[in-house]
C-alpha cells in the first residue's frame, strides 16, 4: 500500500489535484471540502472511516490497472455494501439528475429539424435510466440485505433453515448479466450520439451530455468490479461455509 501514488499520509487535497475524478469517491465516504492541509490518514481517523479500505478504493478508481480485489476480500461485507449503497445514491441522486438537466439544456436550445432525433435521444436515456435505476433498487431490495444476512449467520453461528433454503435458490451470478447488459445500453447511447446524430444548433451541450456519459460508464465500471469480483465472491465463500457448517 505505501508504494502506491495515494497513501496514508498524503494530503486528501494534493490527491484531488492528482486527479479531481476522485471527488465523488470522496464525498461517498461522507467527506466533504474544506479539509485544509489534512492527510488521509488524519481526516479518516476524524471520520471514523477504514484507512486501508478508503485507500484500497481510491487506488483501484484512479489506477485501472490496480484492482486488490483479493485485499478488498479480507473487509467485511458490511463495509463493502455501504460504499455500494452509498454509489447508488450517487448515482440516482446526483449523476442522473446532472444528466437529465443537461439533456433538457440541449433540448431546450435545438431547432425543429432535429425534433425526430431528439425523440429518439431522449428515449433510449429514459430507457437506460429507468433500468439502471430498476437495477440499483433490486440490489438494494434483495441483493444487499442478503449478504447482511450471510455475514450475521457467519459471525453469530446461528442458521435457519430459511437462510439455507435463500442460498439454495439465490443466483448471485445473475447479476453479471444485469452489469454486462446495462453497460451495452449505455455503449449504444453514446453511439448513437458519436455516429448517428446530425448537426445540431448547440453542438456544446451535446459534447458536455456525452462527455458527463463517458465519465458516468467510468464510474459504473469501477462499481462493476467491486461487485463481480470483491462482492460476489464473498458472498459464495460464506455460503459455502455456512452449508458446511449445517450439515
Amino acid at each position: 500500500m505505501k508504494h502506491l501514488p495515494i497513501y496514508a499520509n498524503m494530503k486528501l487535497a494534493d490527491a484531488i489535484h492528482l486527479n479531481y475524478l476522485l471527488l465523488p469517491i470522496i464525498g461517498r465516504f461522507g467527506i466533504e471540502l474544506g479539509f485544509g492541509n489534512k492527510t488521509i490518514k488524519e481526516i479518516c481517523d476524524e471520520k471514523e472511516i477504514n484507512l486501508s479500505f478508503f485507500l484500497e478504493i481510491v487506488n483501484s478508481y484512479h489506477n485501472k490497472d490496480y484492482f486488490a480485489s483479493e485485499e478488498l476480500q479480507n473487509y467485511s461485507l458490511t463495509l463493502v455494501v455501504r460504499y455500494l449503497i452509498s454509489t447508488h445514491h450517487y448515482y440516482i441522486d446526483v449523476k442522473i439528475p446532472e444528466l437529465e438537466e443537461i439533456l433538457n439544456h440541449f433540448l431546450e436550445n435545438s431547432s425543429n429539424e432535429n425534433k425526430s432525433n431528439n425523440t429518439l435521444i431522449t428515449n433510449f436515456f429514459e430507457e437506460y435510466k429507468n433500468e439502471l435505476i430498476n437495477h440499483l433498487k433490486q440490489e438494494e431490495r434483495t441483493l444487499f440485505p442478503y449478504t447482511f444476512e450471510l455475514e450475521e449467520a457467519n459471525n453469530t453461528k446461528i442458521v435457519s433453515p430459511a437462510l439455507i433454503n435463500k442460498i439454495n435458490n439465490t443466483l448471485v451470478e445473475k447479476e453479471h448479466s444485469d452489469h454486462h447488459d446495462l453497460e451495452e445500453k449505455l455503449f449504444d447511447l453514446k453511439n448513437l450520439i458519436i455516429k448517428f446524430l446530425p448537426p445540431v444548433k448547440r453542438k456544446d451541450i451535446l459534447e458536455k451530455l456525452l462527455i458527463e456519459l463517458f465519465r458516468l460508464e467510468e464510474d459504473l465500471e469501477d462499481h462493476s468490479r467491486i461487485e463481480e469480483q470483491v462482492l460476489v465472491p464473498k458472498i459464495i465463500q460464506l455460503e459455502k461455509i455456512i452449508i458446511a457448517q449445517s450439515v
